[in-house]
């Protein structure tokens, strides 16, 4: 009494979380984005935002800019995570990026 079960898939795996930051890092350093270099991070919250098919933004606190409500890629499972790198994979071949792990298994 007072308190919920939530079952989901197993979280993604470190093997996973380890080369999806350095697919992030490929982009990031391979990749100028509307004539803007940007970092791993803010292409972790490109790719998460294309996942998840969601946007929410909603403005700053002081009203000059906004701020991604978005997914944590910290609570993916296992195939969420396989997806977000295929998405990225797919963006990469779309934009010559060389992913330099390549041959590791995720």
């Amino acid at each position: 009494d007072g308190t919920r079960v939530e079952f989901k898939q197993v979280k993604r795996s470190l093997p996973q979380n380890s080369r999806f930051w350095a697919m992030l890092t490929d982009v990031a350093t391979q990749v100028r984005w509307h004539d803007m270099k940007l970092s791993a991070d803010d292409w972790k919250l490109i790719f998460m935002a294309s996942l998840k098919k969601e946007m929410r933004i909603v403005p700053n606190l002081d009203g000059t800019g906004f701020v991604n409500l978005g997914a944590s890629s910290s609570d993916l499972s296992v195939s969420e995570m396989g997806d977000v790198m295929t998405l990225i994979e797919m963006f990469g071949a779309q934009h010559g990026v060389r992913f330099y792990d390549e041959g590791k298994a995720a």
